[in-house]
């Protein structure tokens, strides 16, 4: 049985690996971006919680006093 013939393996790996790698960076630099996006609101939406109106304190079940 003949041996399989491997010495042009590698070359042609290479050179399809550089070849996908050319397809994908011209498919990316085709691809349409905005040119001038819309600036965004930057003012903060203030929202009135109950808890910031008073004070409060969690009592953790370790840290009550010993019975």
């Amino acid at each position: 049985m003949p041996q399989l013939n491997t010495s042009t393996w590698f070359i042609t790996i290479i050179s399809m690996f550089f070849a996908l790698f050319i397809l994908f960076q011209i498919k990316i630099s085709n691809h349409p971006f905005p040119s001038n996006p819309s600036p965004k609101d930057d003012t903060l939406t203030q929202y009135n919680t109950p808890w910031e109106s008073k004070w409060t304190k969690i009592y953790l079940p370790l840290s009550l006093p010993l019975q």
